[in-house]
């Protein structure tokens, strides 16, 4: 009989993607990993859950615990707070000290879910580990590639873009052509209740909903200076630290009342971290947000070895759509796109490549241009 792993995190698509495994004939045993401990980290500021009878990991644990008894599988709970800490969240501190916007959960599925997780599972004897995103796995030819699962909506393959051939080819991904109500549904039937209706997890990978603002001062400490409007060079209000803001951004700027400054929505522009600047100015469409290129590092293609250059579909976050650009492979690896005017392309974030619904891989934004002069100079 084949044995699998499950990442079983107390969500309801983990439940089903262990119940479909088992019923496929699988030997299945599930895996709750522990990656955040709040006290120990100083997650305080900012933590809605400090005052809560029991921390949300232990109840996902609970909630883990009852889908395993109700499936009849065993539980192994497994400790990787300090690999979190190392690998993921020093990663996401050090990059927003220098004024850049990282997605942990890239991090998170590259270091823990699909390497930490992986290995635990293969010291107990399991070559093969599964996962509840939303993704497919096709193999052809012995090589394996990733697709965007059946509901678009809830696709997952943009944070799956650093994995390695070898972590996808030893990976199984059961919800791929299920919609999320068909997953909801099935945990009714199956009486999962304590996850059938249970709210999807979000917030910060293994962490969870924060204010995020004062999460970062727990580790960032506040420095108050200017926001000052690019245009004209006043200064129109004050901010915490140029750290805690991104590049786009319109809410929470605190811009209003000030005598002589005009009313209407502010965006941040651009941000100089050594000076403690915030960069903002007015105006859905104005330029300072627009890019036509950017150079990409750490690139990872997860499943073949590309072409030179050519024509490529890009994410440059999340709920985007793909925005059709071109590449070009420098010699030392990194990645050239360029595409069409696209706003708030951000230096930290990650750009992800699609061919139709094939994910190639991706990489980190390093630099961004505007008709190759560089923008948000931090």
């Amino acid at each position: 009989m084949k044995k699998v792993m499950v990442g079983l995190s107390g969500g309801v698509d983990s439940a089903i993607a262990a119940y479909l495994l088992k019923k496929e004939g699988y030997e299945v045993h599930a895996g709750f990993m522990r990656n955040w401990d709040a006290m120990a980290n100083g997650d305080l500021l900012g933590n809605p859950t400090s005052n809560d009878p029991i921390c949300p990991q232990e109840q996902d644990y609970l909630d883990a615990q009852e889908v395993a008894r109700v499936l009849d599988i065993p539980l192994h709970r497994i400790d990787f707070i300090k690999e979190y800490w190392d690998e993921v969240f020093s990663r996401f501190l050090s990059e927003y000290e220098k004024g850049r916007t990282p997605n942990p959960d890239i991090l998170c599925n590259r270091y823990i879910k699909f390497d930490a997780f992986r290995k635990f599972a293969s010291s107990l004897g399991f070559d093969t580990i599964a996962m509840g995103h939303y993704a497919l796995r096709k193999d052809m030819n012995g090589v394996s590639y990733l697709y965007k699962a059946k509901d678009l909506n809830k696709d997952q393959t943009y944070f799956l873009s650093q994995i390695s051939q070898e972590q996808l080819s030893s990976c199984l991904f059961p919800l791929g052509n299920l919609l999320k109500e068909e997953v909801r549904d099935l945990a009714h039937q199956l009486n999962l209740t304590s996850v059938s209706d249970k709210k999807d997890s979000t917030g910060i990978c293994f962490i969870g909903e924060r204010n995020f603002k004062e999460f970062l001062k727990n580790y960032l400490p506040s420095k108050r200076g200017d926001i000052v409007d690019i245009n004209s060079g006043k200064i129109v209000g004050k901010h915490d630290g140029v750290l805690y803001y991104t590049l786009g951004q319109r809410r929470g700027l605190g811009i209003g009342g000030i005598k002589d400054i005009p009313t209407g929505s502010w965006f941040v522009v651009s941000k100089d971290v050594k000076h403690n600047i915030l960069y903002v100015s007015q105006g859905d469409e104005n330029h300072y947000l627009l890019s036509n290129s950017a150079l990409i590092t750490g690139v990872n293609w997860t499943s073949l070895n590309p072409k030179k250059q050519g024509e490529i579909g890009i994410k440059f976050r999340y709920r985007q759509k793909d925005h059709m650009g071109r590449y070009e492979i420098l010699e030392n690896g990194d990645v050239l796109l360029t595409y069409p005017d696209f706003k708030a392309v951000t230096p930290g974030q990650a750009a992800v490549f699609y061919e139709g619904d094939q994910m190639l891989g991706g990489g980190t934004i390093e630099k961004v241009y505007q008709d190759g002069k560089e923008k948000h100079l931090f």
